[in-house]
């Protein structure tokens, strides 16, 4: 029997491990978007959920733990029909988020990384970094259809 997420407790959360490969970062992202399909996400919340998942995974397994795949990361999150709740955590030495350059600054505009930031703010509801930096917290309202 399943026990059911609770969005509020953290200790309820699905959990998904994958080695820091990138071609490992379907493996969560396909879990979350089908509960979040199956709870009535519209195809706008399902693509800003998607592209969030893509970032803050690439960011983890690049950034944080440099493409080592003895390092792993470490998705937890809580899909139900109101809230989607997702944290992408490495095994990195964390960064701080304000002292990451602003892509959308002329002598950044065409340097092809450092956007991932700026889009999980732009899409998702909440974004908290915590640990340093070494785990991202992001939400996602389902909207009333």
């Amino acid at each position: 029997m399943m026990t059911e997420v609770d969005p509020k407790n953290e200790d309820s959360y699905c959990v998904c491990k994958i080695r820091s490969r990138l071609e490992e970062s379907p493996l969560p992202q396909e879990g979350i978007l089908t509960q979040a399909e199956a709870c009535g996400y519209s195809e706008d919340e399902i693509f800003a959920i998607k592209l969030a998942l893509e970032e803050a995974l690439t960011n983890a397994i690049k950034h944080g733990n440099r493409c080592d795949p003895g390092k792993c990361v470490t998705v937890r999150y809580a899909v139900t029909p109101e809230i989607l709740v997702v944290l992408v955590r490495d095994e990195g030495e964390g960064f701080s988020p304000d002292k990451v350059p602003d892509p959308t600054s002329a002598d950044r505009l065409n340097i092809p990384n450092g956007r991932g930031i700026m889009l999980l703010r732009a899409y998702m509801d909440e974004l908290e970094y915590r640990d340093q930096g070494r785990e991202v917290r992001f939400v996602k309202r389902r909207t009333a259809s």
